[in-house]
């Protein structure tokens, strides 16, 4: 459960300095649609997306070190063996 708790903050961290390193796009272009409430319901989905690919990202690349991790295991066990 913890490992879980950890990959949301650090997916909820990734999403807001993304946000963070885009602030000065926004200030410069200074887009603002005539509808607030569109406007923030796509931000608002925006960021669920980015915390979701962070969030699938961080466990894909857990998976990725798990298997190099196994089969480096594998190749010592065999070394050791032989």
């Amino acid at each position: 459960m913890t490992q879980r708790i950890t990959d949301l903050t650090l997916s909820v961290l990734a999403c807001v300095m993304a946000v963070l390193l885009s602030w000065p796009f926004w200030r410069d272009f200074e887009y603002w649609p005539e509808s607030h409430l569109a406007w923030w319901a796509y931000f608002a989905a925006g960021i669920v997306l980015a915390v979701y690919v962070f969030y699938v990202f961080i466990g894909s690349l857990r998976i990725l070190f798990l298997h190099d991790t196994q089969e480096q295991t594998a190749t010592t066990d065999k070394a050791k063996l032989s």
